[in-house]
């Protein structure tokens, strides 16, 4: 018999962790959070899909815009929140250069999956990622050092770019990412994830990406990759054809910095990886 008990958990179930959720802390850093999108079949066949967000962290946006197509697709969206300054020092760059003080972005997300799996019996060894401005710093670091966990990326109008070759130490390039964070660049595995880059074409204001010295985040040959985030985004782009991967750039005329019409392109490659269309046989 179904007592008063069960039908509130029910209730508080469908209502709480069914379609688009509240935010929980992450068990592996209560500092960060997520909210998700949990489509109505979810289980061991659902995708996941992660979205990072960006400086202006709107993460009710990531999980929106993914939400009908994790619906109709049978994906379950993961938006996570890396609040400015969980050091405490108002740095709001942290989650872009994959780690700071005591904290390693990768892992943080990495724990969180771990647990939405354990929750909603979801796979979490391969994932889909996307992220836009700070969320494509994001996901082009995290590729470099998890390639073997995506299904595929796509990558959002970064502001700066790590080039992967050995050219120059992280963030401009790779050349000691082992030495920073414990793990070797591996371009046969990177090389085998689909990837998409996309832009607005309009999108070519210079004050918050030029790098210079004395700068928070300054390097020698921090602006390298070109002046705006359309010609930085070609030249990962070109880099990563140079290790093989199998790429699709996006550049929207007319469009700025805006990371809804990039979701929308977005959906369409994660539409055609899923379907097998994307790498082109």
């Amino acid at each position: 018999m179904t007592t008063s008990d069960d039908s509130a958990a029910a209730r508080r179930e469908q209502m709480y962790n069914r379609g688009a959720t509240t935010f929980f802390s992450a068990k592996v850093d209560p500092r960060f959070s997520y909210t998700l999108y949990v489509p109505p079949n979810v289980g061991p066949k659902t995708t996941v899909l992660v979205a990072v967000h960006g400086t202006g962290r709107r993460v009710w946006e990531n999980r929106d815009v993914f939400s009908e197509f994790g619906r109709y697709n049978d994906c379950l969206v993961i938006a996570p929140l890396f609040p400015v300054g969980p050091n405490g020092d108002g740095n709001s760059d942290g989650y872009k250069q994959m780690h700071e003080d005591g904290i390693r972005y990768d892992a943080v997300l990495l724990g969180m999956l771990d647990e939405i799996g354990t929750r909603y019996g979801v796979p979490v060894d391969k994932f889909l990622l996307y992220g836009f401005s700070g969320g494509g710093h994001f996901t082009h670091r995290f590729l470099y050092l998890h390639p073997d966990r995506l299904k595929a990326a796509s990558i959002g109008a970064p502001g700066s770019v790590t080039l992967p070759d050995d050219r120059n130490d992280y963030w401009v390039g790779c050349r000691n990412l082992e030495a920073v964070f414990g793990i070797a660049l591996d371009p046969e595995a990177i090389a085998k994830v689909p990837v998409h880059l996309v832009v607005g074409g309009a999108d070519r204001e210079t004050w918050e990406i030029s790098h210079a010295p004395g700068g928070k985040n300054w390097m020698e040959n921090a602006n390298m990759a070109g002046e705006t985030r359309v010609d930085r985004i070609q030249t990962l782009e070109a880099a990563l054809r140079g290790l093989g991967v199998k790429t699709r750039l996006d550049i929207m005329p007319g469009v700025s910095h805006d990371s809804v019409k990039a979701s929308n392109r977005t959906r369409d490659f994660f539409l055609d990886v899923l379907q097998g269309r994307f790498p082109e046989n």
